[in-house]
């Protein structure tokens, strides 16, 4: 038996029992498949910078997930040897049509009332701090977030799983939760095709697949699955240096000249495939951006399926009438950004003390009277 399991081996689950284990619990992780791949793999690594002094609880919770990003990358480095590839870089966010000047208008706004550093870039400005930006289509508006970072999603999982083997937590593959045993108030064992799996405590984060998890619990949640296919680009050298951002989709570079170019937003359910033309429609909008890499060569593409809950929350809590078993999912498009901070907090109230955050409207139950399409 141990002090905690983890069901789901995601960013969300990994980060909740490496924190776990580095405050002294003995710690299990189930997986369905393999850990550290479907979402948490697929991203683009893109860390936004937050207000540090906000009022606003999921802003709260961004702010200080990015200072722990700071922290975990060097630690990572220390213990593991592996660099997760955390840089800050800065954001560039650019609008040549109506849609995206009104998002950059918002940008903007949200800047100055959060105190986040925003630089607005006079016309010739954007091309000056980036040659080989050369944007296509007439006026473009844009402005800079010096306070964006990066990371590298594969190497960032590999440094967590690596660190949550050396502080001792066991990590089980191929143990898809199948039932719950519910005695009374508690949650007293999950079973699995690999056997049952005890705790004192327990923690669903399953991203896109918690929602099926939680109604064996008696809990409603509004999460679906949400494809984003993105495209790898293979660049000789580098040819910026900063993340370039334009509406919902985005230029990631990497220091080894390769170039992230994402993503879309699609209701396809479970659908992990990626289709020619949408991944072509990927490179014709980078080359509209950076017309060097029009002859950047494909080097592959993938899709992830990111839990999107009903109103743009997060579900961080305990489990409505069970009071040792508890939901940290529906993370969206910001899963791995947040994931060091959805550690804390949830690490927080398993050891009984209030987190810093007002987590209340992001209670699990939230959604538990309303219809929930959106969960099937």
């Amino acid at each position: 038996m141990s002090d905690l399991l983890v069901i789901g081996g995601g960013v969300i689950g990994l980060s909740i029992a490496y924190e776990a284990a580095g405050r002294g619990s003995s710690v299990h992780l189930i997986d369905a498949q393999q850990p550290a791949r479907e979402a948490s793999w697929a991203g683009a690594g893109i860390l936004p910078p937050a207000g540090e002094h906000s009022a606003n609880p999921l802003e709260q919770l961004t702010a200080l997930s990015n200072r722990l990003h700071r922290v975990w990358a060097a630690e990572f480095q220390n213990t593991t040897g592996i660099d997760n590839g955390y840089q800050p870089c800065g954001g560039l966010y650019v609008a040549r049509d109506e849609p995206t000047r009104e998002e950059l208008g918002r940008l903007h706004t949200w800047a100055s009332a959060e105190d986040v550093a925003i630089e607005p870039l006079p016309r010739g400005e954007l091309t000056r701090i980036e040659p080989a930006l050369r944007p296509t289509g007439g006026r473009v508006d844009a402005a800079l977030l010096p306070g964006e970072c990066q990371l590298r999603n594969p190497r960032h999982l590999k440094a967590l799983m690596e660190g949550c083997r050396q502080r001792g937590v066991e990590i089980v593959p191929a143990a898809a939760a199948e039932d719950f045993e519910i005695k009374g108030s508690r949650l007293a064992s999950v079973r699995t095709e690999s056997g049952n799996f005890v705790a004192d405590q327990y923690c669903l984060a399953a991203g896109s697949w918690t929602t099926a998890l939680a109604r064996k619990l008696r809990l409603r949640l509004a999460i679906k699955p949400i494809r984003g296919q993105i495209a790898l680009l293979k660049c000789e050298r580098p040819l910026f240096s900063r993340i370039v951002n334009e509406g919902k989709r985005y230029l990631v570079p990497r220091l080894d000249g390769r170039v992230i170019v994402g993503s879309t937003e699609e209701d396809a359910g479970f659908d992990h495939s990626t289709s020619e033309d949408i991944i072509a429609g990927l490179i014709e909008f980078a080359a509209s951006l950076v017309p060097q890499l029009s002859e950047a060569p494909l080097e592959k593409s993938w899709a992830g399926l990111r839990p999107a809950s009903r109103d743009g929350l997060p579900y961080l809590g305990q489990v409505p009438e069970l009071e040792n078993a508890f939901v940290a999912a529906g993370h969206f498009r910001s899963g791995l950004q947040l994931s060091p901070g959805t550690a804390v907090v949830i690490n927080d109230l398993l050891a009984g003390k209030p987190p810093t955050i007002d987590l209340s409207q992001f209670r699990p139950g939230r959604h538990a009277g309303a219809e929930a399409s959106a969960a099937n």
